[in-house]
């Protein structure tokens, strides 16, 4: 992966690393060391005496250890974030050292605690000490060493976040890379509950060969603190660990129930926690692809037949239905293709169907399907509407008129309309495998019939018996051409236009 893309800065979250990693290790250490040296009960005199001695080494133990784990913990750091201070994207082996890097440095902070838990337990064996206080001295050393690399594990993996998250982006959290929230639990357990009880069942111990007279109060109240203590801190910090991600991705859902399908939860947890981010990221994902192909669907068919489609699924279904068909076809689109360039056709027909969607759906209706330079629109399927024959009427008379107001833009668009009402066939026709909405029924073809008629008429607007006696008070709009026989039927049928225009039909 090469180029420049936008990453966190390096030196900023180095340095706050650092002090994170010496805080834990320093109050670690501290404490442990004022543990052994003035709490834990031991024989008067060897404390007195081994006093100073005790804090010499533990200053020249910690003189060489932190600076020496210090330098490995930067090494380590520049190795696996060198993507970070060069300003570009993450490789794979650099993608795989970020995420695992807070359990690496864990790691590395270890080995000292572990040194020192043999160093002062030889020095123990060396100063004549019984096998009671050597096994105090190194097992209290390994828990306070186990708690420390634990708060710090917590407290990089938290300052790494910018970083996981620029490492996980396009790729997929693997579960395996860091504790899942099971283990870290179990770890926030036994690190605020078994470490103070490890101290108590240490203190047992070390008092059984002190004098009966020893005040054990005061250790026991200082474990009892410090395990308050650690156990807040490291309940608060895997709380915090579990419960952030989990309320990025409760926020995201809101607003996905909200309907906001922008939302992108950022991933930057390793293991169970950025697999749950990722997952939330795909769903979405997919929901938005999902929307996209209901619009795409949707301006195919039609918004009513979508929904209708996505409501009840697929397969092959149709019903008889009261309805009204609104049919306009382009006049002279012939010598329209003749006379005008391919890129003034393609204009023409655009502002020709956008006038003829934009009526139709403004009085509810939708078009079913164009069919070259004409328009099938129908009213009251799939939805019903009661009052259908109306407001196909309306749009016959507004959509003339908007094809009049386009003419002088677009010289030679001219439009007939035919308008029907009666029952059809309205549904889904062809196979599960491949089938369509379609119309079928005397008031389609009917409604064809009359647009060629108007295309002789100068209204360029004809209207069926049929829609006029279901048009309530929209009948007053429209007056009587007579009647005609229709090219098809064998009964003559009364035709109605606009009462703008009176010249009889010829």
């Amino acid at each position: 992966m090469s180029g420049r893309v936008e990453v966190p800065d390096w030196h900023s979250g180095n340095r706050r690393a650092s002090w994170a990693i010496f805080a834990a290790h320093l109050a670690g250490a501290v404490f442990t060391f004022g543990y052994l040296t003035y709490i834990a009960p031991s024989e008067p005199s060897t404390r007195a005496a081994n006093g100073f001695l005790d804090v010499a080494l533990f200053v020249a133990y910690a003189a060489v250890a932190f600076p020496s784990t210090g330098y490995l913990c930067e090494r380590l750091s520049r190795r696996a974030l060198r993507w970070m201070i060069e300003e570009r994207g993450p490789t794979d082996d650099e993608r795989r050292r970020t995420l695992t890097l807070a359990r690496t440095i864990a790691k590395a902070t270890a080995v000292p605690w572990l040194s020192a838990a043999v160093v002062f337990g030889l020095i123990n064996v060396y100063g004549g000490h019984s096998a009671r206080d050597i096994a105090k001295v190194a097992l209290t050393t390994l828990d306070g060493g186990l708690v420390s690399c634990t708060i710090g594990f917590l407290l990089i993996e938290r300052v790494m976040r910018p970083a996981v998250a620029v490492a996980l982006a396009g790729s997929q959290p693997n579960r395996q890379i860091i504790p899942g929230v099971r283990l870290r639990l179990l770890i926030t357990w036994l690190l605020g509950s078994g470490v103070p009880l490890a101290g108590l069942f240490l203190l047992a111990i070390a008092s059984e060969g002190a004098t009966r007279n020893a005040d054990l109060r005061p250790p026991i109240l200082v474990l009892s603190v410090a395990g308050l203590f650690a156990g807040a801190i490291i309940t608060i910090a895997t709380a915090k660990s579990v419960a952030e991600p989990i309320t990025d991705v409760r926020r995201a859902l809101e607003d996905v129930q909200a309907g906001k399908l922008d939302v992108n939860v950022t991933v930057d947890r390793a293991g169970d926690l950025g697999e749950l981010q990722a997952g939330v990221n795909r769903m979405v994902e997919g929901l938005r692809e999902r929307q996209r192909l209901a619009d795409l669907f949707g301006r195919h068919v039609g918004t009513e037949v979508a929904q209708q489609a996505i409501e009840q699924g697929t397969g092959v279904d149709s019903e008889q239905r009261e309805a009204s068909v609104l049919f306009v076809d382009l006049i002279g689109s012939t010598a329209l293709a003749e006379v005008l360039s391919p890129h003034e056709v393609v204009r023409t027909l655009n502002a020709y169907f956008d006038a003829v969607v934009r009526v139709v759906s403004a009085e509810g209706g939708w078009v079913n399907k164009f069919e070259g330079d004409g328009a099938l629109c129908v009213f009251g399927a799939p939805a019903m509407q009661p009052d259908h024959a109306a407001r196909a009427l309306r749009s016959a008379r507004a959509l003339h008129g908007e094809l009049e107001q386009l003419a002088p833009a677009f010289p030679g668009l001219d439009g007939a309309i035919g308008v029907s009402s009666g029952p059809l066939v309205a549904g889904n026709v062809g196979t599960e495998q491949r089938y369509e909405y379609t119309l079928i029924g005397r008031p389609v073809n009917e409604a064809a019939r009359l647009t060629d008629l108007a295309k002789g008429r100068p209204g360029r607007v004809v209207a069926s018996q049929g829609a006029l006696d279901r048009a309530g008070d929209e009948v007053n709009r429209w007056s009587s051409l007579g009647t005609v026989v229709l090219r098809g039927q064998s009964a003559p049928a009364m035709i109605y236009e606009p009462v703008e225009v009176r010249e009889p039909v010829s």
